[in-house]
């Protein structure tokens, strides 16, 4: 996940300000997705399971009550690593998304440093399929990383990208996959549907970051609403369906109550009280 400028790491998740001084007021776009409840129990315990079979002290454990307990441990977070390792690369990679886009519209960028970043890592084959992506869409960038307030709902976020693709607007989002075993690159959540379309319904933009200056957003006219999965072999684009955004916005609006009502439960004071005994009689 990026770091916009007016974004804040808060014990409510991540918020956003209208200026580099203003206080956090309003939840982001993927804080307000986040309150849908996802079980991800399955997959932490295989990821801990997965990590102790393939130890490289297990041998060496086995029989050994105390050196298995090491294996155990050190496999304990084993989920935990890979979501941050994830979080990391995926951060990268939009890094080098953004870069090329400031590039197209002859702003300043990193190209060079972000491609660089990638090789290092060893996911160079994430710039070479998005570079390949780039061109075979010939997408012609508008608004790279661009920061967008909805204060009727109360939430903003920033977007991955907005440009015109074959001649049409588009509102696009990101997503780095890793691979299937058949090379494929692997598909989107439905969850990119709500995050599309709060971006859509955005009300306002950012102009200037410092000075807190907003304009009304003009890129919210029926927009074509694309999720494009970026992967090491292939990059896979998907369209929102049409007519599906009235109910993911109404779904939307309603996690936005629910992040309000844990916030206000959080605000109301302590929920358990202590209580002495009868007296006796």
């Amino acid at each position: 996940m990026s770091s916009p400028a007016l974004a804040h790491s808060t014990e409510l998740g991540r918020m956003y300000g209208r200026s580099l001084t203003d206080p956090p007021k309003v939840p982001s776009i993927t804080t307000v997705i986040s309150q849908q409840s996802t079980s991800l129990d399955g997959w932490i315990g295989y990821m801990a399971a997965n990590a102790v079979a393939l130890h490289p002290g297990l041998g060496g454990a086995v029989g050994n009550a105390s050196k298995l307990r090491t294996v155990v441990r050190d496999s304990s977070n084993a989920a935990e690593q890979f979501r941050d390792a994830a979080a990391a690369r995926g951060d990268r990679v939009h890094h080098y998304c953004e870069q090329l886009a400031l590039r197209a519209l002859g702003r300043p960028h990193q190209m060079p440093e972000a491609r660089a970043a990638l090789a290092e890592q060893g996911e160079e084959n994430f710039a070479l399929r998005f570079d390949a992506w780039w061109d075979e869409y010939q997408v012609q960038p508008l608004a790279p990383e661009i920061t967008v307030w909805n204060e009727t709902l109360g939430y903003a976020g920033t977007l991955d990208l907005v440009a015109t693709i074959g001649g049409k607007l588009c509102i696009i989002d990101y997503k780095t996959k890793g691979t299937d075993r058949n090379g494929q690159v692997k598909g989107l959540d439905a969850k990119v549907v709500m995050q599309l379309v709060a971006g859509m319904k955005a009300e306002e933009s950012i102009v200037d970051e410092a000075a807190g200056t907003w304009e009304a957003w003009k890129y919210g006219q029926e927009p074509v609403l694309l999720g494009v999965a970026i992967g090491e072999t292939e990059v896979r684009t998907l369209r929102a369906n049409p007519a599906v955004l009235k109910p993911h916005w109404f779904k939307f609006a309603s996690l936005r109550r629910v992040w309000q009502t844990s916030l206000e439960a959080a605000e109301a004071g302590a929920p358990l009280l202590p209580i002495e005994p009868p007296a006796a009689r």
